[in-house]
């Protein structure tokens, strides 16, 4: 799925074997892009399992805000979280730790 923010954007369905960044699309979220076409919001299910090349990294929040935090997993299981929040962010990932992260919250690329 593709967050309430990103139905502004062209966007596609997510297909096994996409290798997928995280975008600013504009529109006061981040979501997934596929490398081949970094305006297209790729979409994706509920319960999808996703693997990272590297450690994945959030914008930071607290004292050292110019720093990204660094989750120190390479999985996670994409989640819609909040559904009965209209107005607000619902694509998450969830973590092997139990740990939920925004998608807006991860730093591009």
């Amino acid at each position: 799925m593709c967050d309430y923010s990103l139905h502004s954007v062209k966007s596609r369905p997510a297909k096994v074997g996409d290798k997928l960044t995280t975008r600013n699309f504009g529109t006061g979220t981040r979501g997934f892009a596929a490398s081949e076409n970094a305006n297209v919001a790729v979409c994706v299910l509920p319960g999808t399992e996703l693997s990272f090349v590297d450690d994945v990294r959030c914008l930071s929040t607290g004292l050292l805000v110019w720093r990204d935090r660094v989750i120190n997993h390479r999985t996670a299981i994409f989640r819609q979280i909040n559904k009965e929040k209209v107005a607000t962010h619902h694509d998450a990932l969830e973590f092997p730790d139990g740990q939920i992260v925004f998608l807006t919250s991860l730093s591009e690329g």
